[in-house]
């Protein structure tokens, strides 16, 4: 496991164990490797206990990370009539925060809580036809569950979907304005993650992403390969960020795309520039003045870090 040189180290004075507490929790790392990994750095870590305890009980973090994956945007030609369906299909609650915007998460929900990646859709005049480079998967419990969901599904104006996936376990298809999903078989994997196993993005290279998301978000990664790469919050709860290789990666409009926020939200200005000096770029995507940020990652991946308002 290689991690980032720009890592910007957590420190308390007097707690040379803070760091490698950091990486024990952040990636899949036994202590041991954790450890070597601190003593290239010139940092000896010789108390595992003192490695287990936290100031004040706290979760150990990297200082100066503080966004959050916290829900995913549709653009929508009917964000009523759209987020009417998925609110059915997810069992979560709707509310507004404008006209043309409709915003879907559990009911009872505080956000922004890493349990959930809620889903906000947007009405814009007419939503381009593109390949989809972000898509969500639904989680099931029992192939009675995933038959269930899939003939609900149906029922409220879903369509099945072929993305050239040939004979597979689990479902594609597509919502009522063509957004691709999947429902998914059941997997040990995502038993808690709620009803939403995975938002996936579409990549040439997963490692690439995790260089740029792995720092970018408090997120753990949880598996690394060529083929993909998945993430989770820290807290080992709600659903996976997976970055899936494809053969066809040319940079499209998304019509879907991830939002971020920084905890405290006033930090979101520092954690733009942090996110610049990772490889993101600001784009105008007409946007105008807005109290979120539009980025695109190093792939072309549009983003965008939300403010307050």
């Amino acid at each position: 496991m290689t991690v980032p040189a720009s890592v910007e180290w957590a420190s308390v004075p007097g707690r040379s164990d803070l760091p490698c507490a950091w990486l024990y929790f952040r990636f899949p790392l036994g202590f041991r490797e954790a450890e070597e990994l601190m003593l290239q750095r010139g940092v000896t870590v010789s108390q595992e206990p003192e490695f287990a305890r936290l100031p004040d009980g706290g979760s150990p973090r990297v200082c100066g990370m503080t966004l959050q994956l916290v829900q995913v945007n549709f653009k929508a030609r009917d964000d009523s009539a759209l987020g009417q369906f998925w609110a059915a299909a997810l069992g979560w609650g709707v509310s507004s925060e404008g006209p043309g915007v409709t915003n879907l998460e559990p009911v009872g929900f505080d956000w922004p809580d890493p349990s959930a990646v809620c889903i906000d859709l947007v009405r814009v005049p007419d939503p381009e036809t593109v390949k989809y480079r972000v898509h969500i998967e639904l989680a099931t419990t029992s192939d009675a569950h995933q038959a269930e969901l899939v003939a609900r599904l149906r029922e409220l104006g879903a369509k099945p979907a072929d993305v050239g996936q040939g004979d597979v376990p689990w479902t594609v298809m597509a919502d009522p304005e063509g957004n691709v999903f999947s429902v998914l078989e059941p997997r040990e994997l995502h038993r808690d993650t709620g009803p939403i196993a995975a938002v996936v993005v579409a990549c040439a290279d997963p490692r690439a992403m995790v260089r740029f998301w792995g720092e970018a978000i408090d997120w753990t990664v949880h598996e690394l390969t060529d083929d993909r790469a998945l993430l989770r919050s820290v807290k080992g709860v709600g659903p996976y960020l997976e970055f899936r290789r494809t053969p066809d990666d040319e940079v499209v409009r998304n019509r879907v795309h991830l939002d971020v926020m920084s905890d405290p939200v006033e930090d979101q200005a520092r954690e733009v520039a942090r996110l610049e000096g990772l490889g993101a770029i600001r784009t105008d995507v007409g946007q105008g003045d807005v109290s979120w940020v539009v980025l695109a990652d190093p792939a072309g991946n549009e983003f965008c870090v939300l403010g307050r308002g």
